[in-house]
């Protein structure tokens, strides 16, 4: 199974490695022929995708490795560092393209063309495609890179959305005499510009919670306390906590088991409470379990 998650994951991000590598080269070559200051942007937008998705990829590899004396908690997290670089290369991206929409308002507007247009049209509905497939990815295999790789496909999304509707705008300024029009192609730049530095502020929130060790969600620790309560030599529960450790996560607990139990007793009950958990649970890989001394009359 876990090996199965990984093939798909990896399987995914090359994908969008060379799907972002096409999509670069013909979004470059339309704006710079056609000077579509959107496209370009857009296209250079693609260009650090590449970079994104790279480091995408060596993470994914990296944070399958096993365990080992120098990282006892496994590499899972090497994913997560991968997420926040996506999130500070849209930043990057985003300003980049606000820069070059500003720049392109205050000239005069260039002359639109139908080529633009279709390269933008292409590039959504790849992008649309590449979305949907890699988020669907991302969350069956719990994938950090993966998801990042899918949100910024979405970014991408929006860059190509933006940039139909603004040289769109542009086409039909020139046809119908809107000089407003005329300069939707920048204005959509700047919209998009926007979409980026939300969509790259939430994957880096994201990112710093689970690099800060955030509990899980509170939903999901009821439902491991009520695993546990079903357990009939489990007595109290003093403590439960979870935290993500890039696609799988780690259960520390605190138990209350009668004190007159046995180590063996003891024991065979940790493994019981382990196995419920990680039964519920595919994405928990380790739960830490200690046992504390109850006694009848205890609250």
């Amino acid at each position: 199974m876990v090996a199965q998650r990984h093939t798909s994951a990896l399987a995914a991000i090359w994908i969008s490695l060379i799907s972002n590598v096409l999509l670069t080269i013909i979004k470059l070559a339309a704006g710079v022929l056609f000077a579509s200051p959107v496209l370009l942007a857009d296209g250079v937008h693609n260009a650090g995708d590449i970079i994104a998705t790279v480091a995408a990829l060596t993470s994914s590899m990296v944070s399958k490795k096993p365990a080992d004396d120098d990282h006892p908690y496994g590499h899972g997290k090497a994913e997560v560092v991968a997420s926040a670089f996506v999130s500070v290369i849209l930043v990057l991206a985003a300003l980049w393209i606000g820069a070059e929409s500003i720049r392109a308002m205050n000239e005069p507007a260039g002359q639109e063309s139908w080529y633009p247009l279709i390269a933008a049209l292409v590039s959504l509905l790849w992008k649309q495609a590449l979305y949907v497939y890699t988020i669907r990815i991302g969350r069956a295999t719990n994938s950090k890179s993966v998801l990042a790789t899918a949100y910024d496909h979405l970014a991408d999304v929006y860059a190509s959305a933006a940039a139909v509707l603004g040289i769109g705008l542009g086409l039909a300024g020139e046809h119908y005499g809107w000089a407003w029009a005329t300069y939707g192609d920048p204005i959509a730049g700047i919209i998009v510009s926007l979409l980026v530095l939300k969509l790259a502020y939430e994957i880096g929130r994201d990112s710093v919670d689970i690099l800060m060790e955030r509990n899980v969600p509170a939903e999901k620790l009821e439902h491991y306390e009520q695993l546990i309560r079903n357990i009939d030599d489990i007595k109290r529960i003093d403590r439960i906590r979870a935290r993500e450790h890039g696609h799988y996560i780690m259960v520390d607990l605190r138990v209350g088991v009668p004190g007159e139990y046995s180590i063996q007793q003891g024991h065979d009950i940790s493994r019981e409470i382990k196995q419920h958990i990680m039964n519920a649970d595919s994405d928990v890989v380790e739960v830490m379990i200690h046992l504390n001394p109850w006694y009848e009359g205890e609250d």
